[in-house]
């Protein structure tokens, strides 16, 4: 049984390989196009990003922000409020540090070391961004006299910290899932799970009362940035670093 776990990982990067020189392949102005979408989509991201916190840098909240909470908190459904506390549990402290410390622990002990070493990036880095943009911009909370809020927080506001995290270290899981796993129900299994927790968590900081609408909209698209800038240092690093790792060695080996 060990011994499959062991050939799996690596017969799957076989497999990536393949397919990216499979894409190299492709011709040139097929390529150009997808790196032309690629970075027009990330300088869009970027642009609105930089609009929408120069409006919250002048603005202590939207109307609409206000709005969007109000309509949130009219579900009473007890299940619901359970799942909403529920999904923002494990961006706190001290549990965030347990369960990210697990995670990385596992992936090591896995044999996938290189990955490992990027998750407790991908977790500091998302972490960082996150608190320097909070300290810059210094947005207030919602209030209890504007919206409901379940526990007050002393922190700032704009960017939503849950939501980086999570798109951060439990998006660079996913990712790490879908490149390295073959389709499957396993790989379903922790893809389905993990990105509804990505998604659902804006929903929770919103309704919990702690963020704004526009502090989680403002999160996914800085969040996102940091994504795939953990994704190219990634991958960067991939063919550098730990490439006699007992599996998922780097993918120039294969190719």
């Amino acid at each position: 049984m060990a011994e499959q776990n062991v050939k799996e990982p690596v017969k799957t990067i076989g497999d990536a390989a393949q397919k990216a020189v499979r894409a190299e392949s492709e011709p040139a102005p097929v390529r150009r196009y997808r790196a032309f979408l690629f970075q027009g989509t990330l300088i869009f991201v970027a642009c609105a990003f930089g609009v929408l916190t120069f409006l919250v840098k002048t603005t202590p909240f939207f109307a609409l922000d206000l709005q969007i909470t109000k309509t949130l908190q009219l579900i009473n459904f007890p299940p619901w409020v359970l799942l909403m506390s529920a999904l923002s549990w494990p961006g706190f402290s001290p549990q965030s540090m347990i369960i990210t410390g697990l995670i990385i622990v596992l992936i090591y002990v896995l044999g996938l070391h290189w990955e490992a070493v990027m998750a407790l990036v991908a977790a500091l880095f998302s972490t960082g961004v996150n608190l320097l943009v909070k300290d810059l911009v210094q947005r207030p909370r919602p209030t209890s006299g504007n919206v409901n809020v379940i526990d007050m927080l002393n922190s700032y506001s704009f960017p939503s910290g849950h939501v980086m995290f999570y798109l951060g270290f439990f998006g660079f899981i996913w990712f790490l899932v879908f490149t390295l796993l073959k389709p499957s129900l396993k790989r379903s299994l922790i893809l389905v799970p993990v990105g509804i927790l990505i998604v659902l968590i804006g929903v929770s900081r919103i309704y919990l009362g702690q963020h704004w609408a526009s502090d989680v909209l403002g999160a996914y698209l800085l969040g996102s940035l940091t994504l795939v800038a953990i994704v190219l240092v990634y991958r960067w690093g991939k063919p550098r670093f730990f490439v006699n790792q007992p599996v998922a060695p780097a993918e120039s080996k294969k190719v």
